[in-house]
């Protein structure tokens, strides 16, 4: 089993910048893919970026590209989101999300239905 806490989330202005932390505990995730995803209110969640076990391979949504970077530190079980250049609607709820299959397949990354534990989420709110 592991367990996933999110942090970091708050309220900033658009094009203001924020950091998400994820903290695993219990079951080494090393070599988990780790993902994000978001949930506006009233609409489904979303893929937002994952990274494999290693940190060399990365996946975002096309949405964010360009403005999150995600990174993990597997010394500290850490998986972070740097949000960059916020925009309005990057209103959400933003949650930390682990695969324990780990496959190489970044297509599969975006599928909620992949991921086999889930955070609590972190309120992310963007104001205009």
């Amino acid at each position: 089993q592991v367990q996933l806490v999110e942090s970091g989330g708050g309220l900033v202005q658009a094009g203001g910048s924020l950091r998400l932390s994820c903290a695993a505990s219990g079951r080494t995730f090393t070599s988990y893919v780790m993902g994000w995803f978001r949930q506006a209110p009233g609409k489904e969640r979303e893929f937002v970026a994952a990274i494999n076990w290693s940190g060399a391979n990365t996946y975002y949504s096309d949405s964010v590209k360009g403005r999150f970077t995600i990174s993990r530190d597997n010394a500290k079980n850490s998986v972070y989101l740097q949000m960059n250049a916020l925009k309005p609607e990057d209103t959400a709820v933003y949650y930390c999300a682990a695969d324990r299959d780990g496959t190489a397949n970044r297509i599969t990354w975006t599928w909620a239905t992949k991921y086999d534990y889930w955070g609590q989420g972190t309120q992310v709110t963007v104001s205009s």
